[in-house]
């Protein structure tokens, strides 16, 4: 049985499944069949018409061999739930039919009607994902499992169509059609994630590649363009191409990248017209993708998100954009404003807010939608992922219907399910916070109930409980139970007269919080008198049953509860069996109320219990089957080695055989940690009990017994199942729930993988003998959908179902036929209300409400603070009678005479008097510092300067920190204050360059150069002209105006956009650069590359002065002050850690004087010498003094005054000292004296007394204590004693480096300070020669800016005269234009336009000079008008008077033209005259300019050659440097010079950097070469970039002008259009329109109708002729007999010839016929193509190109032929 059992998993899988691929390949077989009969042809096309048979192909159960279990055990009778949390789980196949996956199954759901169809899985494996064909002819279901299949099937047969094989390996995540439905998307999960492209009509793999190495969510193909698909999934989406290579069509995929944009998951997307797609995120935002990057990111105004959660764009229609939530809204947004959005400056977001939306409902979570299947319909049907299906109406109108949930059901897993006992009843509740009661015969929801918490378990009363069945018991996650009554509302009527809605109602009857954590399980004892609980919180409370539950106690177990199981009422004792998740099991005894006894808590501690803790033996089991195997093994292989030596005869070969046989090694015992978790269990003897264990433990039933040792620790104990039972093919998929039918005849097992389980059993078979044969078939999700609640109903002809999945199924075991006449007369019974029923109970809402015993113990607590209060108001009260009586006695006294009267003092209790006397001296006190205030504040202002100078000041007093085991000392820097940085005033030389004056004057021209560019726009301005709205003649619809609207504010932002642009394109050209701009690093490169070129570098740069000199001081002071400070605080910072380690050692101290004191004297080992502070190591204790001290001083000083000894303050100062120290050695020796006899009495008290064994072995342990102490505090002291020297060690190291260092540093303070003096003499030339430089280039930049202000302003003359001279030849071609071609009047028109006439001024004459220029100009221009009269020759133009013949208006617009040519040539006059005086101001600044430059040269060259002169001098002075002697390298004859001034002291690396400068600058010589060479090769390159640009963009405006004359017919401004608002003419063209084709459809019926009264009349006049044509024709039949006949008779005469002729006449008239066949087929396609044409037209009318039919010929027969030749 082991051997058989031991199966491996693969084998166990493949042997499930057998069934299921044998149909597959006979499937397979046909189909290839099919194939090869479609024809030779073509072997891959299918035929049309081919279809695959339903039942060969779905799944079924599997059933043990050689068993007799039949195959329709259980019957499919509905599905309850509804998987809402599977991702597109909702498709439509018409305006009525729904379809969605179930667990194995796929439902086809009626809206109307709500009747349910069903489509197994065909793998067995489950369903990966539906899709519907866009034609609603076919829908696809991807199945899961082992190489699964997709299956199309057609609708509405729902027949499988076609069948695809080999698109991934275990499972497919998403399927999708293409738009036109020829091609179909596959995307597989894991491991392979394969996208593949069907051409499923003929069953092959198009394209196919792997799609990426996470989970796809959506494969689509693009609407716009068929070779576009897009995915999305786990933080991706990728864009997709079906590219043509040389090898083939192919699949290229591009990822989308990020960027700044936080990585999400992608639920949705749509494709939009021009390539973008726009997506979704899990933070509600929008993301609009251009390529492969994100162009930008859409959110509401003011940052909020699109939607909260995750959004999903789903539509695109009508400039519209629509997206649905998890927050339940479907918004609507403006497409255009999305499609063009850009990213603001601040960051890549783009804010909007929605045109429409709709709120589905409270607490929706929408996850995707589908439109319904009839035209124009703006009907959806949505998935709500809290567990409901939507219809929601988007037209968004004033008329729209609310949104209507059509079907609800429970969300995620199901927790809880039980069936009644006495009905058709079925109640379950899940974490959505709701309760359902279904009647599963009536295939209906009865009711559902709501509350704050999620429901976790459930339980129905037995009849023994409740006798109408109507009471349930349900655990929720925050630990409270509630008792619910079922009951039906319409029996009310009879009681209240009220008439309520339903079948059926929940009312709370109790609730209770016995718990802190979720109740995961609830179970009636099996009399019904006691409840129990089980929670998440590891205890079980039990309750006792009645009207009211009361809570009897808890009992803690050592897990969380995962079922409860009273013992049957076959076993003895009453006692509950408790399963835990952690694999404990425990049994205790059922409580007796009666006996329990009032505490202050329900704990149950004396319970009576049972535990076990299940050890694995999996491993063991598995060793022993392998041991066993291998045992068969080798005595197979020695009865055939027996046989052969027998044969052979060769006895000593079997001997030595054995001998090199070796053991084989058994595989290791293997225990897991952590343990597997329990699944379930339940009882089979007292005592004994079976565990189905999942994890490593899976596949084997265990049967266990509680041990009879219970004494051990619960939690440590360990104890193995007596026995096991294999569980067939259970070795990855455990058993999760156990139930039995009544009668216990059949075991019903709900496994992890989804499928249900059915073992039938012998009657009383406890030990499971007969569990061997098996009826097994796949219900639920095979991967999450873990089946852990199953239950029988109450008469055992229903089995339902419940997972993990969410789905909800019942099963009938009886075919449907045979269950409707069984129970064509049942019903689900509801129980009928109660005549007492009241108001509800109040339920227990807050989350934080305490549970029974918290509740309990609080109530302890306030009862003993009740207390406590009580006993304090006693006190209280006891106290207030005593005051009552003293005052009493009081009284007494005063009334008493006065010489027997007691005294106030010896009455005094009052403290009263004692604060009042207080009080008195505050006040006075307060006075007195009134008047001292003075003075104390002074006093204090003087000791603040003191403890500034002497204490507070590092560098006031050395410190000197000294090691404790060795002689090492640091001292601290004695470092005066440095003077305040104000004092020492930094003033830079006027050296630099006077900016300011050059920086207005680029300002100016800045401001210049922008009103020029402003007044140069001459006649450029366009006005832009709004529409003239008409007025409306139609009334337009509410679509209309809502377009209308919609139009207008597109375009108002299309201005806004357009005007943006424009602004943009300004600043952009503004900032655009000149010509020969030249990059201000470039120029500062070149610059300092031609100042160092030569011998001497860096002259310029190297000018220095006494000020620059003082700062270089000052600074090397303040760092040398720097480095002192910290090496000042770090020896502080250490002589601090002395102080805390002195007083720790101290510490230390006394406890090892402690513990030495309790250790013999032997024993004692000598302590450490204990270090203490220095004088020199605390400075500042000089200056601490307490109060007795200085009035010590004071007496002192008092004494000297009186016996007039004078010796000052410090030889006080000195006795105060000495006397101060005397008494620290009389404390010391005191504290000494009074140890010393401590010591010596312990020890005598040790010696004397006389201990007995036991005191002396506790002494021993003691002694052993105290001296392991003693050796830890020595060993800490000397550590830290250690650590503290280490470091001061190593402080002295490094104040020594310092010390060396700030050595040199003085010796370059020195070389500073000389270098100052020396600056200090050349400071006046120097001064000078500055401020005339200073000067000097003032005046150059202001003649500079004057420049290129004269040379800007003749640029902008010319470019005005250019202007000019374009406008007069413009204004020539148009006077051209405007003559036309061969006018004959051309030439005087000409004379006219040409004539030169004196023109009066309009303006005032002021002075004399005025009045003269005006006569000579107009002296001048009376000489031109007469040299224009000679040198035309002829008579005088007369442009007074039109010419006759010649148009007036003509004429009049020469005389015009001429005035504005008159006026052009005066500005060009003006403008060049101006020019003129521009340039010769430009050439006069221009020398100028020369000049001061050259001046400002040579200063520049005397300041050169003054800071050469102050180098120099520098130079000279001696610098002291340190040498070794290795550093002399200077050596004559083989030894050291004495005289050392001809040597040269530089620096070795400074040398060597050098030296390696040489080759840097050989190698920056190549590279710059290089670099030039680049530069020249780029500049080349870039230019002809610049040209093939400009070629392109010419190329593009040809393509653009050309699309705009093909689309336009002519050349439009395209900015205009855009802001084209909508044409309100237009809309009402197009209303008339409807209207008038309304009218002419009208007509054209009543044209219709008369029309087929004509043809009526036709057919009757057709009929008439047919008959005469008939008659015709019989009577020429006739004609033909009488002639044969006669024919006949004349055979003899003629036979020959007439033979002859007749075959002859015969030939004509088959080809007569033939010929009329064919006009005959010509006449019907024309006909054909007529009607075609009519039927699309509406109309009767013929296509262009399509004549007249002529009538048809008359049939010609042999008759009439021979009649004819006659």
């Amino acid at each position: 049985m082991l051997g058989e059992n031991g199966a491996s998993v693969s084998e166990q899988t493949e042997s499930t499944r057998t069934s299921l691929q044998e149909n597959i390949e006979e499937c397979d077989t046909k189909h290839s069949a099919m194939q090869q009969e479609a024809g030779s042809q073509s072997k891959k096309q299918l035929p049309a018409d081919m279809y695959y048979k339903y039942e060969e192909l779905h799944s079924r159960p599997y059933i043990t061999p050689d068993s007799e279990i039949p195959e329709n055990l259980l019957h499919l009778s509905h599905s309850f739930g509804y998987d809402c949390g599977r991702r597109a789980n909702l498709k439509l196949l018409d305006d009525r039919t729904l379809i969605f996956i179930a667990g194995n199954m796929l439902v086809l759901l009626d809206v109307n009607t709500k009747e349910q169809r069903y489509l197994r899985s065909c793998s067995g494996g489950g369903i990966g994902a539906i899709t519907a064909h866009p034609g609603k002819e076919y829908f696809v279901v991807a199945e899961k499992g082992k190489q699964p299949n997709i299956i199309v099937y057609e609708y509405p047969s729902l027949r499988p169509y076609r069948i695809l094989r080999g698109g991934t390996e275990r499972e497919y995540s998403f399927v999708e059609f293409n738009h036109n439905g020829s091609m179909l998307a596959s995307v597989g999960s894991a491991p392979d994630y394969t996208l593949t492209l069907w051409d499923w009509r003929q069953e092959e793999v198009m394209l196919s590649c792997k799609a990426i190495s996470q989970e796809v969510y959506r494969v689509s193909f693009s609407p716009y363009n068929p070779g576009m698909l897009t995915t999305s999934g786990f933080g991706h989406i990728k864009f997709w191409k079906m590219a043509n290579t040389f090898t083939g069509p192919k699949l290229q995929g591009l990822i989308g990248h990020f960027g700044k944009t936080v990585p999400t998951d992608i639920e949705g997307y749509v494709e939009l017209p021009d390539g973008k797609v726009l997506s979704g995120t899990d933070w509600g935002n929008l993301l609009l993708w251009d390529g492969n990057t994100i162009k930008v990111e859409i959110c509401r105004n003011d940052g909020r998100t699109c939607h909260a959660g995750t959004v999903q764009p789903f539509s695109l229609e009508d400039g519209q954009l629509m997206t649905i939530g998890f927050d339940g809204v479907v918004r609507v947004w403006d497409f255009e404003r999305i499609n063009t959005a850009d990213s603001n400056s601040d960051g890549s977001r783009f804010e909007m807010e929605p045109n429409n939306e709709l709120v589905v409902g409270r607490n929706v979570c929408l996850s995707s939608v589908v439109r319904s299947s009839l035209p124009h319909s703006f009907v959806w049907f949505a998935q709500d992922s809290n567990g409901a299906i939507w219809k929601l109406d988007l037209s968004f109108t004033n008329t729209s219907p609310d949104p209507e949930c059509l079907f609800s059901f429970h969300a995620g897993m199901i927790q809880g399910l039980d069936v009644s006992k006495k009905s058709y009843l079925m109640a379950t509740t899940t974490l959505d916070c709701s309760v359902k009661v279904f009647d599963f015969l009536g295939k209906r929801e009865l009711t559902t109930r709501r509350f704050n918490q999620g429901g976790t378990a459930l339980c129905w009363a037995p009849p023994v409980v409740n006798q109408s069945g109507g009471l349930l018991v349900t655990g929720f996650e925050n630990g409270v139970v509630r008792l619910l009554e079922l009951y039906n509302p319409q029996r009310l009527q009879t009681i209240t007269g009220q008439s309520p809605e339903g079948d059926a109602e929940l009312r709370l009857r109790q609730p209770f919080k016995p718990h802190d954590a979720a109740v995961t399980a609830v179970a009636y004892e099996r009399n019904g008198e006691i409840l129990a609980t089980g929670s998440a919180d590891c205890t079980v409370f039990f309750f006792t049953v009645g009207e009211n539950y009361n809570p009897i106690g808890f009992i803690h177990v050592p897990g969380p509860v995962q079922a409860l199981e009273w013992s049957p009422h076959s076993h003895s004792d009453n006692n509950l069996l408790i399963l835990c998740q952690s694999g404990h099991v425990v049994e205790v005894r059922s409580p007796d109320p009666a006996t329990q006894k009032p505490t202050n808590t329900f704990h149950l501690s004396e319970l009576p219990r049972r535990s076990f803790k299940f050890k694995s033996i999996k491993s063991r089991i598995k060793r022993e089957e392998d041991t066993a195997r291998n045992k068969a093994i080798k005595e197979k292989k020695k009865k055939v080695k027996e046989e052969w030596l027998k044969d052979t005869k060769q006895p000593d070969a079997e001997q030595e055989e054995e001998k090199e046989e070796e053991k084989e090694e058994l595989p290791i015992i293997y225990i897991p940690d952590p343990p597997s978790p329990l699944c379930c269990g339940f009882y089979s003897q007292p005592g004994h009990f079976w565990l189905s264990m999942g994890g490593f433990d899976s596949g084997f039933l265990y049967h266990c017994k509680f041990s009879e040792n219970q004494d051990e620790d619960p939690e440590q104990r360990q104890d193995e199942p007596f026995s096991f039972l294999p569980v067939h093919n259970a070795e990855d998929d455990p058993i999760c729930s156990i139930t039995f039918s009544s009668n216990r005849q059949l075991l019903l097992c709900g496994m992890n993988s989804g499928s249900i389980r059915i073992y039938p059993l012998q009657p009383g078979d406890h030990s499971l003998t007969s569990m061997q044969a098996y009826w097994t078939l796949s219900i639920h999700d095979n991967q999450y959908g873990h089946l852990r609640h199953i239950r029988c109903s109450h008469d055992d002809l229903f089995v339902l179902t419940a997972g993990d999945d969410g789905n909800i199924f019942s099963f009938s075991l009886l075919p449907p036929e045979e269950m409707q006449q069984s129970l064509q007369r049942n019903r689900a019974k509801i129980p009928s209300p109660k005549i007492t029923l009241g108001n509800e109970t109040e339920d227990i809402e807050d989350p934080a409400a305490y549970s029974l015993e918290k509740a309990k113990q609080k109530l302890q607590n306030d009862q003993l603070q009740q207390e406590v209060e009580l006993k304090v108001s006693e006190k209280q009260k006891n106290l207030s009678e005593l005051q009552k009586k003293f005052k009493k006695v009081l009284n007494n006294n005063q009334n008493l005479p006065e010489h027997i009267r007691l005294k106030p003092e010896e009455l005094q209790l009052d403290q009263r008097c004692y604060k009042q006397a207080e009080r008195l001296k505050a006040q006075r006190v307060m006075e007195v510092r009134k008047h001292l205030a003075w003075e104390q504040e002074r006093c204090s202002i003087a000791l603040k300067k003191l403890q500034d100078w002497f204490r507070d000041s590092l560098g006031g007093k050395m410190v000197t920190v000294v090691a404790i085991q060795t002689s090492h000392r640091v001292s601290t820097y004695h470092l005066p204050e440095l003077a305040e940085l104000s004092a020492r005033v930094r003033h830079r030389s006027t050296t630099r360059e006077p900016a300011g004056d050059r920086d207005a004057a680029v300002d100016c021209r800045k401001v210049r150069a922008q009103t020029a560019k402003g007044s140069s726009k001459i006649d450029e301005e366009e006005v832009l002209r709004h529409p003239v709205i008409r007025t409306a003649k139609i009334k337009l619809g509410d679509r209309q105006e809502e377009r209308l609207r919609k139009a207008a504010e597109k375009a108002e932002q299309a201005r806004a956009k357009i005007e943006k642009k424009k602004q943009e394109w300004a600043q952009i050209y503004a900032e655009k650069p000149s010509e020969d701009y030249e990059d201000p690093k470039d120029v500062e490169a070149i610059r300092e590359a031609k100042e160092n070129i030569g011998d001497y570098i860096g002259v310029k740069h190297r000018r220095v002065n006494a000020e620059m000199k003082r700062e270089e001081l000052i600074s090397l002071e303040e760092n040398m002050h720097e480095k002192q400070s910290e090496v000042n605080r770090r020896i502080v910072a250490l002589r601090d850690s002395k102080l805390g380690l002195v007083s720790w050692l101290h510490t230390r101290a006394q406890r090892l004087e402690k513990v030495q004191q309790r250790l013999a004297v032997h024993l004692r080992r000598p302590p450490p010498i204990l270090p203490n502070m220095l004088p020199e190591e605390v400075p500042e204790e000089k200056l601490r003094c307490s109060h007795s001290t200085l009035e010590r001083y004071r007496s002192l000083r008092e004494q000297r005054f009186k016996d007039l000894e004078q010796e000052g303050a410090a030889s006080l100062l000195e006795q105060l000292e000495k006397e101060m120290e005397e008494e620290k050695k009389e404390e010391e020796q005191r504290s000494d004296e009074k140890e010393t006899p401590r010591l010596s009495v312990s020890s005598v008290t040790n010696e004397g007394s006389e201990l007995s064994e036991l005191e002396e072995e506790l002494q021993k342990e003691e002694e052993i204590r105290l001296l392991h102490e003693q050796n830890t505090l020595l060993e800490e002291m000397e550590t830290a004693v250690c650590q503290f020297d280490a470091e001061l060690l190593l402080l002295c190291r490094q104040k020594l480096h310092l010390d060396w260092r700030l050595k040199l540093a003085d010796l370059r303070l020195v070389t500073l300070f000389q270098e100052m003096l020396l600056l200090k003499q050349f400071q006046r030339r120097e001064g000078g020669l500055h401020e005339k430089l200073n000067t000097c280039i003032t005046e150059e930049n202001s003649i500079t800016s004057k420049l290129e202000e004269c040379n800007e302003q003749l640029e902008m003359k010319r470019r005005d005269i250019a202007k000019l001279q374009e406008r007069e030849k413009a204004l020539t071609a148009a006077f051209q234009a405007s003559l036309g071609e061969n006018n004959k009047y051309e030439e005087f028109l000409t004379k006219v336009f040409k004539k030169k006439i004196k023109r009066v001024k309009m303006k005032e004459q002021t002075g004399n000079e005025d009045e003269e220029d005006s006569d000579g100009d107009s002296e001048e221009d009376d000489d031109w008008d007469d040299d224009y009269d000679s040198e035309e020759g002829g008579a005088a133009v007369n442009d007074s008077i039109c010419p006759e013949g010649c148009e007036p208006e003509l004429f009049e617009n020469t005389l015009q033209l001429r005035e504005r040519r008159l006026d052009l040539e005066e500005l060009l006059t003006e403008e060049k005259k101006s020019a003129e005086a521009l340039k010769k101001e430009s050439d006069s600044l221009a020398k100028k300019e020369k000049s001061v430059k050259s001046s400002r040269a040579a200063l520049e060259d005397d300041l050169d050659l003054i800071n050469r002169e102050k180098l120099q001098k520098i130079s000279e002075l001696d610098v002291v440097v340190p040498l070794r002697l290795h550093q002399i390298e200077y050596v004559v004859n083989g030894s050291v010079p004495s005289d050392l001034s001809e040597a040269l002291v530089l620096d070795k690396s400074e040398l060597d950097r050098l030296k390696g400068r040489i080759q840097q600058l050989q190698g920056e010589k190549l590279y710059q070469r290089d670099l030039h060479r680049q530069a020249r090769q780029q500049h080349t390159k870039l230019i002809h970039d610049r040209r093939s640009m400009a070629a392109t963009i010419q190329t593009l405006e040809q393509q653009c002008n050309e699309l705009m004359r093909t689309k336009f017919g002519r050349l439009v401004d395209l900015e205009a259009l855009q802001m084209l608002s909508g044409n309100r003419r237009l809309e009402e063209l197009k209303q008339e329109k409807l209207l008038k084709e309304a009218a002419y459809a009208k007509e054209i019926k009543q044209w219709d109708a008369k029309v087929e009264e004509a043809r009526q009349a036709l057919m009757e006049v057709t009929t008439c002729n047919t008959e005469h044509l008939r008659s015709a024709t019989s009577l020429n039949e006739q004609k033909k007999d009488l002639q044969v006949k006669l024919s006949t008779s004349q055979k003899k005469m003629g036979r020959q010839q007439f033979q002859d002729y007749r075959r002859r006449t015969d030939q004509e008239a088959i080809q007569n016929l033939q010929d009329l066949v064919i006009r005959q087929s010509h006449q019907a396609e024309a006909l054909r193509r007529e009607i075609h044409l009519l039927s699309c037209k509406g109309g009767h009318m013929l296509p262009p190109d399509h004549t007249r039919l002529p009538p048809l010929s008359p049939l010609r027969t042999h008759i009439g032929s021979i009649n004819t030749g006659k």
